[in-house]
């Protein structure tokens, strides 16, 4: 399965991971539609938190409506990120629709945030928690390489052409290490450094994701690790993540019970 990541950023590498078997996220859609989880049954509610939902690469907002859905069906506000498409730089992004739609939430439900990132969105949910800790309560990665951009060389030669348009569009707004783990932005600054104790972490991964290197999408942490089965794309359609999600929010709730009375407590927060 090619080399294991390590707690610092890579440069690009490509993964031996079989990429057809991501056909199969299919049958994790029509699974979910028949799962309990989905229509809320054994789930605690929620606070009415706002949670951002952020797209992975390639993909706009609308691939997440399942999940949008179910959010707001189990008593949370779900946010889409306002992304019609993500191949645009992350930096960007963080500095414009995600500010927007992380304030909105924050300002509606006055709230700390819960953020939701598929593959590159997970990325991006860990750089923002980074960047802004007193305004998030837990970020939640589904399949995201946050440790090495270890991938099939498919994917590898989509984010060279994402990055030469980037490069071609904006020119001097961005860096000319932009998509890249050498760039010094914000953005991936911001991925080195720790989370923040006080913003509750999970990565939820696969190991049979067939686009990047299911290693570069955890910890190491136990206590913040969360495998499940299922292919990396099926990861937003997958029973299995709604449920950790649906627990791992109402541990967040329950850690931030100070910043507004909820609606309903929880056992207390055990150290991730």
């Amino acid at each position: 399965m090619g080399r294991s990541c390590t707690t610092e950023l890579q440069n690009e590498e490509a993964a031996n991971v079989s990429l057809w078997t991501e056909a199969f996220f299919t049958a994790e859609l029509l699974l979910l539609h028949a799962a309990p989880v989905y229509y809320g049954l054994g789930v605690t509610q929620g606070d009415g938190s706002g949670v951002v939902l952020i797209p992975g690469l390639l993909a706009p907002d609308f691939y997440l409506k399942p999940m949008h859905s179910w959010l707001s069906r189990i008593g949370y506000e779900p946010y889409f990120a306002g992304i019609s498409c993500n191949a645009q730089c992350p930096n960007l992004l963080i500095e414009g629709c995600l500010k927007d739609a992380i304030d909105r939430a924050r300002a509606e439900t006055g709230r700390k945030v819960h953020l939701i990132g598929h593959s590159l969105g997970g990325i991006i949910a860990r750089s923002i928690a980074a960047q802004r800790p007193k305004d998030v309560a837990s970020v939640i990665t589904l399949a995201a390489p946050f440790r090495g951009t270890v991938a099939h060389r498919t994917v590898l030669r989509v984010i060279e052409v994402v990055r030469d348009r980037i490069l071609g569009e904006h020119g001097a707004d961005v860096l000319p290490g932009c998509y890249t783990a050498q760039c010094t932005c914000d953005f991936v600054d911001s991925l080195r450094r720790a989370m923040p104790a006080w913003v509750l972490e999970s990565a939820i991964y696969t190991e049979q994701d067939g686009i990047v290197d299911w290693r570069c999408c955890k910890t190491d942490n136990p206590g913040r690790d969360i495998a499940v089965t299922g292919t990396h794309i099926g990861l937003v359609f997958n029973p299995s993540v709604y449920s950790a999600i649906a627990h791992r929010l109402a541990e967040a709730e329950s850690c931030h019970l100070g910043s507004k009375p909820a609606r309903r407590r929880y056992k207390p927060c055990r150290a991730a």
